[in-house]
């Protein structure tokens, strides 16, 4: 029994078994603990910052959603007012086009007066006092009594004032079939004269009697539009006093006296020949349901509205639900005389958050954040406020300055429902990482104090043996091996320590046949490394042929000699030499019926990556010409965005210097940011035009259009304009020099003289002259365009 007692390992405090549990223990506890901690307190920040970056992402994606469709709604309602605005002063300039040529007005009036009577022909009224003609023609003219002489007819000048503007009815009805929709189109005479000439014919006059007693003895623009004609005779001594710098005066909201609709009404002075007097108005209408169709269509989210609003916060138009919801008290104000309009005020609201809602520039497009009260509840909403295009108005007294707004409002609680759901979907996932991080470690430790209290035992047996026969091998014993079972780490110690001592016997005793053996694998590894030369030479050869096929590519998208043979007027010749396999010049000609826009880039460096950048460009301006889009700032704006969003996509840091040539009927409009272009006029001068604030580089910022203009070219017959990449004017010969822009409109005027197709003959053959024998380290782009 003595023997097994001495044999079996002691545990004591000093045991080594026992030192080995307790640090072994301890740092495990130890690791367990701190290692949990810090994944506990990362899960926590984890939640934080994730549930932070989606809120602040989530936030601004719907805030700038509500901007951007506020905005497209702003530009839908200015687009009808500018249509409107644009057949009033067609009209205007027709009539105005009249007055300011006498005889070719009374030889048009004494026509229509003979060839259609029934426009210019009156019939007295008794009842009613006043004198209008039959129905048939295109329009109708209203003449008030007190126009009329003792025989019941328009006085001399009135009758005069009838014939002239019969002229209308050869222009209105053009103009209200086409454009945006108009209820009607109408001439009024001057404040001593005022017929009242309206397309198409309605009963007019019997019309305003019935809904405006009295009309029929009162000065009739004093009666209907109190102070709008002083305005106007301001105008004439003072064109600065304008509220805005335009003829057109519109008017608020108002009943209609033919229609009985909400409308709008579009006035446009004519003046006298020698412009200091009003000679009559230009006028249409539209109703209210037009502007309201616009406003009333907006839907975001559920239950988000919107509305539109003049500046001293009456709402012209807003569904009933909204009405409703933002608590507007509706009344008309019926009066007697004058207009008829609808009062619907934002400042008589019942809701505090809506009555001092402010309205003006300062907020426009700001997310403006209020509570609105609902069935007891304060329920948060959104609002944003676009302006619109400033306008002269007239409401009851003289023409003022009104800049209405588009309001866009919506619950937050809808708009943020994403955001409310990823929060809480996150918090959720916190909670359950958490409670499985704390079970993780309560088991983990657990199972590794046991584990460590088992095999204790096994390794101190391993240790000593490990330690007798180090003391042996350390003696130069070289045979001496340790037999431990254990397949734990001190087994492999001990398997490794086997290994070491076979190794230095080894080597002690066969250390020739070692230095044959390291001969024989320095050997192999120099076969391996010949192998691994002749794989990267293929590679190379696979590499070679991807940028081969880039560059094919790249060739085709270029324009087809018979491309640009086709385009009428012009004669356009084009040279393109990339620098490497691929280039990174953009150049390209879309034709779209008339209309030519001619495209030329420089890429940042060359090579595949700016080749695939050039090939982007494009497709994008491609399938830009292809949609119609004709405004060379927009254009070039939109463009820039896709090219922007795609270096983004690709992690690349390449942008390009572009600008874009619009030819139509002869027009040249120049706009982006390039080199400078050359014009050669037909006398043989050349005129440089700098494009340095003509844009910005495309790639660099996502929005350019505050820095994109446009430069019109004059380009008469015989005219060439030449444009080209830095790569002409940086190409170095063999002592460095460049080739230079005084070089190039040298050769310019050398060459000019003879067809598109010879003069870039001329400038390449005097460009590669220069070059020699150096080596070109840019792509060279050019193109001549001349007007036959």
């Amino acid at each position: 029994m003595s023997t097994g007692d001495e044999r079996t390992p002691r545990f004591g405090l000093r045991s080594f078994r026992a030192k080995f549990m307790l640090v072994v223990g301890g740092a495990v506890l130890f690791d367990l603990l701190v290692s949990g901690g810090l994944a506990l307190w990362n899960v926590q920040r984890l939640s934080r910052d994730a549930t932070s970056e989606v809120g602040e992402g989530l936030t601004n994606a719907n805030q700038e959603y509500i901007r951007s469709y506020a905005d497209s709604t702003a530009s839908r309602v200015d687009l009808l007012l500018d249509r409107v605005h644009a057949d009033v002063k067609v009209l205007a300039g027709v009539l105005q086009a009249q007055i300011d040529d006498p005889t070719r007005q009374k030889q048009v009036g004494e026509t229509l007066a003979h060839e259609a009577p029934g426009s210019v022909t009156t019939i007295y009224d008794a009842k009613g006092g006043w004198a209008q003609n039959l129905p048939g023609g295109p329009s109708v003219v209203s003449v008030w009594g007190y126009l009329l002489g003792a025989d019941h007819r328009p006085l001399p000048a009135v009758e005069q004032e009838i014939d002239n503007s019969a002229v209308l009815d050869l222009v209105a009805p053009s103009l209200l079939a086409s454009g945006s929709s108009k209820l009607q189109m109408y001439y009024i005479g001057p404040k001593e004269r005022p017929i009242f000439r309206t397309a198409p014919y309605s009963d007019q006059a019997q019309t305003f009697d019935r809904l405006y007693p009295g009309h029929n003895k009162a000065d009739f623009w004093e009666f209907f539009f109190p102070g709008i004609y002083a305005s106007w005779r301001q105008w004439t001594r003072d064109p600065a006093s304008r509220p805005i710098a335009d003829d057109i005066t519109q008017t608020a909201p108002y009943t209609d006296a033919i229609t009985g609709k909400l409308i709008v009404s579009f006035f446009h002075p004519l003046w006298t020949r020698d412009r200091t007097d009003i000679a009559g108005i230009a006028g249409a209408d539209i109703t209210l349901d037009q502007l309201a169709e616009i406003v009333e269509s907006v839907k975001i989210a559920q239950t988000g509205f919107g509305f539109l609003t003049m500046s001293n916060g009456n709402v012209v138009a807003i569904k009933p639900a909204g009405e409703t919801i933002i608590g507007l008290i509706s009344s008309n104000d019926k009066v007697a005389q004058g207009v008829t309009g609808l009062e619907r005020s934002l400042r008589k609201s019942t809701q505090p958050a809506i009555a001092s809602l402010p309205l003006g520039q300062d907020n426009d497009g700001v997310i403006q954040h209020i509570a609105i009260d609902q069935h007891g509840e304060s329920v948060p909403y959104i609002v944003v406020l676009k302006t619109l295009h400033p306008t002269n108005l007239w409401s009851s007294g003289p023409i003022e300055r009104e800049a209405m707004s588009v309001g866009i409002v919506v619950p937050e609680r809808e708009i943020y429902a994403s955001l409310f759901a990823a929060q809480k979907s996150i918090s959720r996932a916190t909670n359950r990482i958490l409670l499985y991080q704390i079970g993780a470690i309560i088991v983990s430790l657990l199972i590794v104090l046991a584990v460590v209290f088992r095999i204790s035992k096994r390794i101190t047996a391993g240790l000593s043996a490990l330690a007798g026969a180090a003391r042996r091998l350390q003696a130069k014993d070289y045979s001496v091996r340790v037999n431990i079972p254990t397949r734990d780490e001190v087994g492999e110690a001990g398997a490794a320590f086997n290994g070491m001592a076979e190794q230095i016997s080894f080597h002690t005793e066969n250390l020739e046949q070692l230095v044959d053996e390291r001969t024989r694998e320095l050997e192999d590894a120099s076969q391996e490394i010949s192998a691994l030369n002749d794989k990267l030479q293929s590679e190379n050869v696979r590499l070679g042929a991807e940028l081969a096929v880039a560059r094919q590519i790249q060739l085709m998208v270029l324009p087809r000699a018979r491309e640009l043979e086709a385009i009428p007027g012009l004669e356009i010749a084009a040279y393109m030499r990339p620098a490497d396999e691929v280039g990174g010049d953009y150049y390209d000609v879309l034709q779209d019926g008339p209309r030519v826009k001619i495209g030329i880039g420089d890429v940042t460096g060359h090579g595949l990556e700016s080749g695939v950048l050039m090939l982007m460009v494009q497709s994008v301006a491609r399938a830009l010409q292809e949609t119609g889009e004709d405004n060379p700032r927009q254009f070039l704006d939109r463009l820039n965005r896709a090219i922007y969003k795609n270096i983004e996509r690709t992690n690349t840091d390449k942008h390009l210097s572009l600008a874009f040539l619009d030819y139509e009927d002869g027009h040249v409009t120049l706009s982006g940011q390039h080199e400078e272009v050359l014009v050669i006029r037909a006398d043989g001068q050349v005129e440089r035009i700098d494009t340095l604030d003509l844009g910005l580089p495309v790639g660099l910022e996502l929005d350019i259009l505050p820095f994109i203009e446009t430069h019109d070219i004059p380009f008469s017959s015989g005219d060439v304009i030449v444009l080209h990449t830095d790569g002409v004017t940086e190409a170095e010969d063999l002592e460095g020099r460049l080739f230079g822009l005084d070089r190039l409109c040298e050769s310019v005027r050398q060459h000019y003289g003879g067809c598109a197709e010879k003069l870039k003959a001329g400038i390449v053959e005097d460009l590669m002259v220069h070059i020699g024998t150096q080596k070109i380290h840019d792509d060279i782009t050019l193109i001549v365009m001349r007007h036959r």
